[in-house]
């Protein structure tokens, strides 16, 4: 092939390249907002899109071959057949189980990162050593702590919370550190590099699991959000080893954003990073047997529908039991029936309500409420003291005032959303069971709050029937 044209090839590759990473950076800011996220995600996939196909068309090798058409016809079978299985699942699934699919999306990621890295490791070309262990490491640590919270947030895999684990945990840690530093200055290993590679691979592994089982439910947010910037890292160093800008750039945005918001979420919380893995929330929490916490009061659909349309200003606190009973668009509906009987009706969000980060906005958004009506934590907390009525409906450790007055709760110093300091409280709840990370929550037992048991969507539907009627 004549030079000029392998040198025109390589820079409509890089072109493409730069334009993609364009793209990405433009869907990346459009994902900012609930009513552009969508054209963020088009804007994203189109340069994912160019960057593999200008790839498959135009990239070179050493000796200035393009990628063998067997390869190619593999490369398109397996993203075509991914696509499918991808646009699949992704219509299917219900908004309950997002945080799952988010979970399993990181996993796939960290596993290929990892696979790459492992076959690359024995390839005489390959000079990055360093980076092509790292992602070995992170690309491993990534999926099967990633599988692990899959598992954690479905239900089938618990807590393990013993204090050795954070020990373990250390061990792990450092063990894989040796062995990748072993394999970088041995000369005449007494092992061969091939066998303690499959090593590394197994302990990283391991250490994923260990990682995450000890993390309890209020801090799974911040961990699938810490996951979400290894596979990022991971899809980095894998762009490294094959010199590929756009993997290295794709990498490097998922890995920035995940870490970003994995740091705003930890300040959120009041807590450090460290603090959330070694000293997770959850698990054991119990209501100290000499402190008295009152009693449970109910309300009526009637007693509750009166309140709701009679009163001025109402803030709805939405959590994992609205997902879990798909009720957000019939509290959309609540919303704007009170809001056309001239009631202010505002949603708190706090930043690890849900499963996952920003669960409640995707939810709320899904049921097309106003994204200026959801008002975050440190934004709503000045005005609860003049709030009317809260509707906490299926929230429970983001309201729990033992963060705030009981020093032996897991969950003491984390911020909370002020529920508490409304004039009225009405909770929605299926029953008396403890939320996600397992602890007493005091607000049930304040005396203005009121409790209206039941599922929340055939308690919303009841409760704006009962105001039609008024």
């Amino acid at each position: 092939m004549p030079e000029n044209t392998m040198q025109y090839g390589e820079i409509i590759l890089d072109f493409s390249y730069l334009v993609a990473a364009i793209l990405f950076v433009i869907g990346l800011k459009l994902l900012s907002k609930p009513e552009s996220a969508k054209r963020g995600n088009l804007y994203a996939a189109a340069g994912m899109v160019l960057a593999m196909i200008t790839t498959l068309i135009l990239h070179k090798d050493a000796e200035g071959n393009n990628i063998a058409l067997t390869n190619v016809i593999v490369i398109v079978a397996v993203i075509t057949v991914g696509t499918v299985i991808g646009a699949v699942v992704a219509r299917r699934i219900k908004m309950t189980a997002m945080p799952q699919l988010v979970s399993f999306y990181n996993a796939t990621g960290g596993a290929a990162s990892a696979l790459v890295a492992l076959m690359e490791y024995s390839n005489p070309d390959n000079t990055s050593i360093l980076v092509t262990l790292l992602g070995l490491v992170i690309g491993s640590i990534a999926f099967s702590g990633s599988m692990i919270a899959y598992g954690k947030l479905d239900g089938w895999v618990k807590d393990w919370l013993s204090p050795l684990m954070k020990y373990i945990n250390l061990f792990m840690l450092a063990l894989v550190t040796v062995i990748v530093v072993y394999l970088m200055v041995a000369v005449n290993p007494m092992v061969s590099k091939e066998v303690l590679i499959y090593i590394l691979f197994i302990m990283a592994l391991v250490y994923g699991v260990f990682f995450v089982m000890p993390i309890g439910g209020a801090d799974m947010p911040v961990i699938i959000s810490l996951l979400n910037s290894f596979t990022g890292i991971a899809a980095a160093m894998a762009g490294f080893i094959y010199s590929n800008q756009a993997m290295i750039l794709g990498g490097i945005f998922v890995g920035a954003a995940g870490t970003i918001l994995t740091i705003l979420m930890c300040r959120a919380m009041n807590r450090s990073l460290l603090n959330v893995i070694v000293g997770a929330f959850g698990g054991g929490g119990a209501v100290k047997g000499d402190k008295e916490i009152g009693i449970i009061k109910e309300i009526s659909l009637s007693d509750a529908s009166v309140l709701l349309n009679y009163t001025q200003k109402v803030v709805i606190v939405p959590g994992y039991g609205l997902a879990a009973a798909q009720a957000q668009h019939i509290c959309s509906e609540l919303d704007k029936l009170l809001t056309d009987r001239g009631v202010e009706v505002k949603y708190a969000i706090h930043p690890v309500a849900g499963r996952m980060p920003g669960h409640m906005n995707v939810l709320l958004a899904e049921a097309d409420v106003p994204y200026e009506k959801l008002v975050e934590m440190d934004d709503i907390n000045p005005d609860m003291p003049n709030t009317d009525v809260v509707v906490v409906i299926g929230a429970n450790d983001v309201v729990n005032p033992a963060a705030l007055d009981d020093a032996s709760s897991p969950i003491y110093g984390m911020p909370i959303i002020n529920a508490h300091e409304s004039k009225n409280i009405i909770v929605m709840k299926r029953g008396m069971g403890k939320g996600y990370a397992a602890i007493e929550n005091y607000l049930f037992y304040n005396d203005k709050t009121r409790m209206l048991f039941g599922n929340a969507k055939d308690s919303l539907q009841k409760l704006v029937a009962e105001i039609k009627n008024l």
